[in-house]
């Protein structure tokens, strides 16, 4: 179990790795790069829509990705979507920009975007499945909650390499060339990650089947529909505060507040490194309480702290940023935490790939794609210095998550001692 999780975090802090780079660089240079003849509001915009492309690609990744994973085995899902993700990330690096090729240069970076997109729809199902149907019942969040960690390090890593250049670099020469090495670092990070997950052995709960979805998505709509509906809803508040965290608030404070890229990019880091360290912690309750328990707090925490984390960051001070941020990350794993488990344990074996993966992703959708696009559009409508419109929106999505996961049902495992009669 330990290798398994071991690889399988590492394949998820690649993929993410890919991912995050993307809207670090959106965040910070991709506007004026890509979009130079609109305003730097509408340029940021524009930038936040190409990275909100990956989040639509997401849904028709799992769906694609989700179609192998039942039909073949999650194994094979691992090694394609590492692949794609890593191949499109690469060539992010080498698309020339708007005033080499003009129009097309945009026009590229969309088509490689929705590729990452894609690719990362498939590599979340097949990792943490490959995961949950090894583990022992008992510790199926613990174990699950190791992929859920790659994000955080992918993360981590983008922006490390992002901050270190800018640390090394003059502005003239990150524009120039800088924010092109994080896209091809991912080439180097790919092999690696090809390499560890080659010895992987298929889940045992995907040899156990006998008959197989002959089209696992239509299975999924015609019989699960309204829980990937309900599982969409519920997730889309973590992304929504992960990505108005990471992605938004560093756009708002480098243009609106002065705030240096480095010093944004190290408060966010230091929260995101709590939640990342907290993640098994939290999957623990998620073993021993239930998933659904921890879903629901965190999803109250969220609506409570949306409205004090607006008004952290308006102050542009370091440490209050962090201290905004970190509440909202804490909020955001303990529900993120057990989501791994939740999510295939909603679903019989046969289509959880597709129907877990859907699911995911299609919160993302709701969350991660919006938000920095809303978020962006309603300070510029509201005016003033503190963000009041973002708050109330984030707290709008909460409450919506939070009704959506009050109608879904438990699944921790009900251990055996439990389950059965007292004799004597």
């Amino acid at each position: 179990m330990l290798r398994l999780a071991a690889a399988s975090l590492a394949g998820t802090a690649i993929e993410f790795y890919d991912f995050f780079v993307y809207g670090t660089a959106a965040a910070l240079i991709l506007g004026p790069l890509f979009f130079p003849t609109f305003s730097p509001v509408a340029g940021t915009l524009a930038a936040f829509a190409t990275f909100g492309v990956g989040f639509v690609a997401r849904p028709l990744g799992s769906v694609l990705f989700g179609h192998i994973g039942d039909r073949h085995g999650r194994r094979p899902v691992l090694v394609a979507s590492l692949l794609l993700t890593g191949a499109s990330t690469v060539a992010v690096g080498c698309v020339p920009t708007y005033d080499t090729i003009g129009v097309t240069a945009p026009l590229l970076l969309l088509a490689l975007r929705f590729l990452q997109g894609l690719g990362l729809g498939g590599e979340w199902g097949g990792a943490v499945l490959l995961t949950v149907e090894h583990a022992p019942a008992g510790r199926r969040a613990l174990w699950s909650s190791f992929p859920q960690v790659g994000p955080a390090l992918g993360f981590l890593l983008a922006n490390g390499v992002v901050l270190g250049l800018s640390a090394t670099l003059s502005e003239a020469q990150f524009a120039a060339w800088g924010w092109r090495v994080p896209f091809w670092a991912a080439g180097v990070l790919a092999v690696v990650g090809l390499w560890l997950r080659s010895s992987l052995a298929e889940s045992p709960s995907f040899l156990k089947i006998d008959d197989h979805a002959r089209v696992p998505l239509a299975e999924v709509v015609r019989d699960h529909w309204r829980l990937v509906l309900l599982t969409a809803g519920a997730l889309s508040i973590g992304y929504a505060v992960f990505y108005a965290v990471t992605t938004w608030s560093l756009a708002y404070a480098t243009e609106r507040l002065g705030v240096g890229r480095s010093v944004m990019l190290t408060c966010i880091m230091g929260a995101v490194l709590v939640k990342g360290s907290l993640t098994p912690v939290a999957a623990l309750f998620g073993d021993r309480y239930g998933r659904r328990p921890l879903c629901l707090i965190g999803c109250a925490a969220t609506a409570l702290w949306m409205f004090p984390m607006v008004a952290l960051l308006a102050t542009g001070e370091p440490l209050l940023m962090f201290l905004g941020f970190l509440g909202a990350m804490l909020a955001f794993i303990t529900m993120f935490a057990v989501i791994a488990a939740y999510l295939p344990e909603l679903y019989e074996p046969r289509v959880r790939c597709t129907g877990a993966a859907v699911g995911y992703n299609l919160g993302g959708v709701l969350g991660g794609a919006l938000t920095p696009i809303v978020a962006t559009a309603l300070v510029e409508q509201g005016g003033g210095r503190v963000p009041w419109g973002v708050g109330a929106y984030l707290t709008g999505v909460a409450l919506l998550s939070l009704g959506c996961f009050a109608l879904l049902p438990e699944t921790r495992p009900v251990p055996a001692a439990a389950a059965e009669p007292a004799t004597g």
